[in-house]
């Protein structure tokens, strides 16, 4: 299944997407096996127990313009041999160290991937595939404690985690490179972008997957153990996954790099997205006490409480994207509604 030979043969285009069993990987293959002709290498890293759920659906059509090939973004060896081989029209690093609590326990393995990565993909777009674009996917947590909402491309990069800092050095070296050596590089700021195949370390899915377990307990009358957040006023422009993808695909296709902020120009608090969560599981209870003394409760029981042991210990409170300038410049649009996400995250979770 895995290989490093070049897969060029009688086609116009290749592109080479990392992060491909993660979320935005796998929406990215998708979009492109849907929506173009290119031939797609899809990167995976050697681990003794490979986790393919979200691309099984791609690999069991045996498309052949789909293959698997081996880089980590650790090892600078193996992103060079991808490049040199291959010789990609197109390299999109949806691959990261993307989990801002995990940023905290293991922050040099953050930077490492994070940042090394894509310095060491530069360094071999540089070397052996001149002409090649290259996105890197960019966080609204660079902009971590804002000076002022919405943010728009110019807001000063300000992170308050190792994560949001990684991403941060990853933008200067693609502006080192783009200015200095005529590449096609470029790092949007992505806002919160969430769906079906979120991995369940993150908040979002955290709560989809509660929710719909917070159902079956109590609709089976036994115990029901509650789920355990943290900080439920932070608010976030939350927007879904396929509609991110579609702007990167924009994005790398211009005729000159430009960088936008890509979100909804909305935003809402983690317990308003508990709320429509709440609502398509159709749990009705109340809300009581403030803080960390917060908590929901269904027919007398807790539900829903409050741990110190999920928050950080930098907050970022509010994210909300200015998408004035992509909306001038692109034709993208936002298609999915927030309680159409949270719906679509909990039905998902509530069918399995």
């Amino acid at each position: 299944m895995l290989t490093t030979h070049s897969y060029l043969t009688n086609m116009s285009k290749t592109v080479i997407v990392t992060g491909v069993t993660g979320q935005d990987g796998s929406h990215m293959v998708d979009y492109l096996l849907k929506n173009t002709d290119h031939n797609i290498l899809g990167c995976v890293r050697r681990l003794s127990v490979s986790n393919y759920t979200n691309i099984n659906h791609i690999l069991e059509k045996k498309d052949p313009r789909f293959k698997l090939i081996n880089l980590d973004l650790t090892d600078p060896h193996s992103i060079e041999t991808a490049v040199r081989v291959n010789k990609p029209d197109f390299f999109i690093n949806l691959a990261a160290q993307s989990f801002v609590g995990t940023s905290w326990a293991f922050p040099s393995q953050t930077f490492d991937t994070n940042a090394n990565g894509v310095l060491h993909i530069l360094e071999a777009i540089k070397c052996h595939a001149p002409e090649c674009r290259l996105y890197n996917a960019g966080t609204s947590e660079e902009f971590g404690d804002v000076n002022y909402s919405p943010q728009d491309e110019k807001h000063p990069l300000k992170p308050r985690s190792p994560y949001g800092a990684s991403k941060c050095a990853a933008r200067l070296l693609i502006k080192v490179y783009r200015e200095s050596f005529n590449i096609f590089a470029i790092q949007s700021w992505l806002f919160n972008h969430e769906g079906t195949r979120r991995g369940e370390e993150f908040v979002t899915r955290k709560i989809s997957k509660g929710i719909a377990r917070l159902s079956r307990e109590l609709n089976s009358g036994g115990v029901v153990t509650p789920m355990l957040l943290g900080n439920l006023e932070a608010e976030r422009d939350w927007m879904d996954a396929e509609d991110a993808i579609r702007a990167i695909w924009e994005m790398v296709n211009l005729d000159r790099p430009k960088e936008y902020v890509i979100g909804t120009g909305k935003t809402w608090t983690i317990k308003q997205f508990i709320n429509e969560g709440l609502e398509c599981a159709e749990l009705k209870g109340e809300w009581s006490g403030e803080g960390a003394s917060t908590k929901y409760t269904v027919d007398g029981k807790v539900i829903i409480a409050i741990s110190d042991e999920f928050y950080r210990p930098a907050e970022v409170g509010h994210l909300m994207a200015d998408n004035q300038k992509a909306f001038r410049e692109l034709s993208w649009r936002p298609q999915t509604s927030f309680k159409e996400l949270v719906y679509k995250m909990v039905n998902n979770d509530m069918n399995k």
